[in-house]
């Protein structure tokens, strides 16, 4: 399920950088989409590891490029390159996958004791 709900963030992601300054496309549009990428990107190769270890190893990657692209919406905000509005709603969804990955995180650490 957060595989799911980081697919559907970087299609939201590349959307609203698809409006960004074109001056922008190899800086903060290639730094954002990146990040966002690298959510879901990261989930999907620690599936297809070996081990549990290996596996919380990749969501603590995914867990880091949140935070980064937590980060960079509040920059894209402050540079009036997304709104208020749209910010606030990016921001609430990857506050749940944040959430969802921390506790994802846990269940399987838990597992390993």
């Amino acid at each position: 399920m957060v595989w799911q709900k980081s697919h559907k963030l970087v299609l939201k992601t590349y959307a609203f950088t698809n409006n960004f300054p074109n001056n922008e496309q190899y800086n903060l549009t290639s730094q954002i989409n990146r990040a966002a990428l690298s959510i879901p990107t990261n989930i999907a190769e620690g599936c297809g590891r070996n081990g549990q270890k290996e596996f919380i190893r990749f969501l603590n990657i995914s867990s880091g490029s949140a935070t980064e692209l937590d980060y960079l919406f509040l920059l894209s905000k402050d540079l009036n390159f997304i709104s208020e509005e749209d910010y606030l709603n990016l921001n609430e969804e990857l506050t749940e996958i944040r959430k969802m990955l921390f506790a994802l995180i846990q269940k399987i650490a838990s597992t390993l004791n």
